[in-house]
């Protein structure tokens, strides 16, 4: 694979990823306003995001492999791999706050006594991700202008 398919490869994969982050981002000061019933009927709309996580894998992937492939460019390789370690903390985010609360709530089909506490940690993990994607898609966005054959 040459070196520009894998560059683009990587700019796409992470722009991908921003995507869902960018979405829940966006939603989080109405999401919160919401009362119960109201935050559970809009939580269902994410059934089959989980999918979604493909993206995140190829992103850290391609962003890791750019990082090796052009390790003999300090600057652009130092970024792609500051890229795939920011995919990287997105997953340990992920794993730490939105996934315990989807596993708490049954993917939000049951609504436990403590269901604010577990918005409010949803919510927040998955603004931190858009921010961290954001970072990883600039990041990798400087490794490809910065690039020199």
């Amino acid at each position: 694979m040459t070196i520009r398919i894998l560059q683009f490869i990587a700019i796409i994969l992470t722009a991908l990823a921003l995507v869902p982050g960018d979405a829940h981002a966006l939603e989080l000061l109405n999401k919160l306003a919401l009362d119960r019933d109201q935050y559970m009927v809009v939580q269902s709309i994410y059934r089959g995001w989980a999918l979604l996580g493909i993206v995140l894998i190829g992103a850290l992937a391609a962003n890791g492999v750019l990082a090796v492939r052009t390790r003999r460019r300090a600057v652009p390789s130092a970024f792609a791999a500051a890229a795939a370690v920011l995919v990287a903390i997105t997953l340990a985010v992920f794993f730490t706050w939105t996934f315990p609360a989807n596993q708490l709530t049954g993917n939000w089909t049951i609504t436990p006594v403590d269901w604010q506490t577990l918005r409010t940690q949803w919510e927040y993990s998955h603004a931190a991700n858009a921010v961290l994607t954001f970072l990883a898609l600039c990041a990798t966005t400087v490794s490809v202008l910065t690039w020199r054959r």
